[in-house]
């Protein structure tokens, strides 16, 4: 049975082509993105010193980690997956048969993907993405949303804020572009992420400039 965030995935995922499918993969990655890390901590060092650079660093690493350690507990999976044994978690959309108009388990779909076998598919799902079992809630929104958070706090330039939004938005549809998650999944992940983010701009600024101006 169809819900609405299953309604708004499937309009939101179809197959865009091989070109499409690498592009998606990519942003969806890490290495694209150290341009934008070395960026930003060129610009943190240049308007605050490097000492508040190493300062906001840690902050970054910490909010970043903390919302993959907390998006792990409701995926069972990381430092404190088990955390909440009794919690169901949900699958991801590539693996869930009501998508497919299937009566099988997730695990039998799962195989049916990896094989290849799975004919006139609804879900478009890249070979290279197949991976993982659930969703919920998306760490790569949840990390990508804190460092957007905190860095547009600490920077407060227009363009950058531009580029920061435009890039998270980005690396969140590639997640369902890849059927790795339904929208549902990015916005609490997202929030997650904005709230860890925040509260790292909120430490940098109390606890190490002692203001609220850039110095």
């Amino acid at each position: 049975m169809y819900t609405f965030d299953h309604n708004l995935f499937l309009a939101l995922n179809f197959d865009g082509g091989a070109w499409m499918d690498r592009l998606m993969l990519t942003i969806s990655g890490t290495p694209m993105w150290i341009p934008l890390y070395l960026l930003i901590f060129y610009l943190v060092g240049r308007d605050y010193g490097w000492r508040r650079l190493l300062f906001f660093m840690v902050l970054l690493a910490a909010s970043m980690g903390i919302a993959d350690i907390v998006a792990g507990i409701f995926k069972h999976s990381g430092l404190l997956g088990d955390l909440l044994p009794a919690l169901e978690p949900r699958w991801r959309p590539m693996f869930e048969p009501a998508l497919e108009g299937y009566d099988i388990s997730p695990d039998s779909l799962k195989t049916l993907r990896a094989s290849g076998l799975l004919e006139n598919a609804i879900v478009h799902v890249p070979m290279e993405a197949i991976g993982g079992r659930f969703g919920t809630v998306s760490a790569h929104a949840s990390t990508v949303c804190a460092l957007c958070a905190l860095s547009v706090g600490v920077l407060r330039r227009r363009w950058f804020t531009m580029l920061m939004v435009v890039c998270t938005v980005l690396i969140c549809y590639s997640r369902i572009y890849l059927a790795k998650h339904y929208p549902m999944d990015i916005f609490w992940g997202a929030l997650l992420g904005i709230g860890l983010g925040w509260i790292g701009y909120l430490l940098f600024f109390r606890y190490f400039c002692g203001t609220n101006e850039k110095q």
